[in-house]
């Protein structure tokens, strides 16, 4: 286990990063997608040091912001992490979603989830467990995913979560399988003459089959844009 790292968010909130559970930029771009409400209660599934979860409390002031993870080391950092940021009606909760704790079935309006981008069985795994957990769907799938967030959420709630472009169909699928209907879309691409490199996509549960494609999300033409300075500014004083 390494030496955590503290990474500032804002004047007085951070958090704690290792080589184990550490964020990209896929982390802020789901965190802006979602749009969450202050009124909504959000559960961030496989939340890993919490960064996800921190960003809604800290962008938008959610009113319940819950992380998720099956991985010890993690709910320690995000936990760190809450105290050292004094956030409150921040939870971070130790449990595998394939068993999930059924005091938190309808008890959502946002799940939110950057999972495993990785099928089980493509590609060459990660090495350390950590790893090969945060890219890999070892531990879980896509379907356990999809399948937790439809019994978290209250009916009409929102799932959002974001994946390589290769992954969409199976992403779909799962959502669709669960009973949450696919209804908005946004391709990201690291320029205009680029291929997309994430999706994010949003459904509801119990919802209507009706999708919205927005444009795509540049995030280099000419420079960063201001939509992207925006994103990147997420922390403690915008809400």
């Amino acid at each position: 286990m390494s030496e955590y790292r503290l990474e500032k968010l804002g004047q007085e909130s951070g958090i704690f990063v290792s080589d184990e559970h550490t964020f990209g930029t896929d982390a802020f771009l789901l965190a802006d997608f979602c749009s969450a409400r202050r009124k909504d209660r959000v559960c961030d599934i496989g939340t890993g040091c919490g960064i996800i979860a921190m960003l809604i409390k800290l962008r938008y002031g959610s009113r319940i912001v819950t992380g998720i993870d099956i991985q010890p080391q993690a709910i320690e950092q995000f936990t760190r992490s809450i105290e050292y940021s004094h956030l409150e009606n921040v939870n971070a909760l130790l449990m595998d979603i394939k068993q999930p704790d059924p005091a938190l079935f309808n008890s959502y309006e946002l799940v939110v989830c950057n999972p495993p981008y990785k099928a089980a069985g493509a590609g060459i795994e990660s090495t350390g467990d950590a790893a090969r957990t945060a890219r890999h769907e070892t531990m879980c799938t896509l379907d356990d995913i999809c399948l937790a967030a439809a019994k978290m959420l209250n009916y009409g709630g929102r799932f959002c979560m974001c994946n390589r472009p290769e992954r969409l169909a199976d992403a779909m699928t799962a959502m669709k399988s669960s009973g949450i209907e696919p209804k908005r879309l946004r391709l990201v691409h690291k320029n205009a003459r680029s291929a997309p490199w994430l999706f994010l996509l949003e459904g509801r549960r119990g919802g209507k089959s009706f999708m919205r494609i927005e444009p795509p999300l540049l995030m280099s033409d000419g420079g960063i844009s201001d939509e992207l300075r925006f994103i990147y500014g997420m922390d403690a004083g915008t809400n």
